[in-house]
């Protein structure tokens, strides 16, 4: 397991990596001696001794966003991987923004 600093838009990355099987779950906790900062404890997952996450990349990034719609949605790995976009109905991965026929910002791709 790995932690964490807490945020918003980290809770919902996780929670897609979390349904599509790329960690095992993940939960808060406070860090510090008073408590003041909060943090995401991260349970990897591992298959036959190799972490479940080969390759995580960002793409999007402050001096770059890139954007795409619904059918312009890049494949990993021949659908292999993922690509996690945040759309306008939140943080989701690339074959449920296809489902929902939306488009957004390219967050990063997992395989």
């Amino acid at each position: 397991s790995v932690v964490s600093p807490a945020s918003g838009l980290r809770t919902r990355v996780l929670d897609v990596l979390q349904r599509e099987g790329y960690i095992r779950g993940w939960s808060e906790e406070t860090l510090g001696e008073q408590g003041q900062h909060k943090g995401l404890r991260i349970e990897l997952k591992y298959f036959e001794g190799e972490p479940a996450i080969q390759h995580l990349a960002r793409v999007s990034k402050p001096g770059r966003r890139v954007y795409s719609g619904s059918k312009e949605l890049p494949i990993i790995r021949n659908g292999l991987g993922i690509t996690i976009v945040s759309t306008p109905k939140g943080v989701l991965s690339d074959a449920e923004a296809r489902d929902q026929n939306v488009g957004g910002e390219i967050l990063a791709e997992v395989f």
